[in-house]
């Protein structure tokens, strides 16, 4: 995985682009990284892009967008020869992914994240897809972008829930994988904090992830602990989609995350210290969500028909903060606990 970081990094990928000599450029935007984003990367690579332009939202990422996509390229003559660069969060870069991996069989694509979620998180690793059926990325493939470039300049455009959106993923990385890295983020007070060093915040997570994704580029076993809060997260996040205001994919992981540390204290070793220094940090930047378009027979259907499950639905939880398993099967009865868990937990510190 070739990933390029700051102001130099777009030398580094104007440098790499030229030797690759592509036949066209197309680049992939929503109406907000069109206005705030793009204008800065065409500024930067100095080459003739060929713009698609689609709806910013997790609602959009489905089907018929990519059908938008791919009748685009043909429409442009678009050769196997032709490069996509994906502009935007995780949304832009999931399904720009996989409409590449498919157009022709595949052509290159850059990552160019523009959230901290996607920064962290969604454009390293090469995990592509888009949404079907109601769930989350239950369509997609495995493919490495050519590079990913990262600048952190793109945070100053985001409104401050997507910025907190983001942070969720971070907190994931240090729980699975670094306790010395928890207790760095542990120290983080207020998000709009401008003493926050985001490079190096984003650089520590970004190394995490990728040295897991090489161990396990294909999430046969290993790699599913970055799943930790996604199985509940992504049900919440899949029902929230059917309200007026959905819950962004960090919200519902941050939920997914207080209910996975809960399971995690009763099935394995987290101590109940350490869940609640878990539960004080994720209550302290996360506002209460009260769940009022829960659905119980549409979230058990979310849950059994999550991409992670073997036979049964599977979670990855915590032994301790830094040391976590994958594939734990959970009783039916526990996972409603968690929820309830969930509740008490704003409710205690109202």
């Amino acid at each position: 995985m070739q990933i390029y970081f700051e102001n130099q990094g777009f030398d580094q990928l104007r440098n790499l682009l030229q030797q690759k000599q592509y036949s066209s450029y197309f680049i992939l935007v929503d109406e907000n990284t069109d206005l705030h984003c793009r204008p800065i990367l065409e500024e930067a690579l100095e080459l003739p892009f060929k713009k698609i332009l689609i709806s910013a939202g997790e609602q959009f990422k489905n089907i018929e967008t990519c059908t938008k996509i791919w009748q685009f390229l043909l429409d442009n003559t678009a050769v196997r020869n032709a490069l996509l660069i994906n502009l935007g969060g995780g949304v832009i870069g999931d399904m720009g992914g996989f409409c590449a991996a498919t157009y022709k069989r595949g052509i290159d694509f850059v990552q160019i994240p523009t959230t901290l979620l996607s920064m962290v998180d969604a454009s390293v690793g090469g995990k592509l897809g888009i949404d079907f059926g109601h769930v989350k990325n239950s369509i997609g493939a495995f493919q490495h972008p050519i590079a990913t470039c990262i600048y952190d300049g793109f945070l100053k455009t985001l409104p401050f829930r997507e910025l907190r959106s983001g942070f969720a993923e971070i907190i994931k990385h240090a729980l699975v994988s670094d306790k010395n890295y928890w207790e760095e983020i542990k120290k983080i007070d207020k998000l709009i904090d401008e003493n926050i060093d985001w490079q190096v915040i984003i650089k520590k997570s970004t190394a995490l992830k990728a040295a897991i994704v090489d161990k396990d580029p294909q999430e046969k076993g290993l790699r599913k602990i970055l799943n930790f809060g996604h199985s509940i997260g992504h049900a919440l996040e899949s029902l929230s989609l059917e309200t007026a205001h959905p819950l962004l994919h960090g919200e519902a992981v941050a939920i997914g995350m207080i209910c996975e540390a809960y399971y995690s204290n009763k099935l394995l070793s987290l101590s109940e210290a350490k869940l609640k220094e878990i539960t004080d940090l994720i209550s302290s930047q996360y506002p209460y969500c009260p769940l009022d378009f829960f659905n119980p027979e549409k979230f058990e259907s979310l849950l059994m028909n999550d991409k992670k499950n073997r036979g049964g639905v599977s979670f990855s939880l915590l032994n301790g903060i830094g040391d976590a398993v994958f594939d734990a099967q959970l009783p039916k009865e526990l996972i409603y606990e968690g929820l309830e868990f969930y509740k008490e937990i704003y409710d205690s510190v109202k």
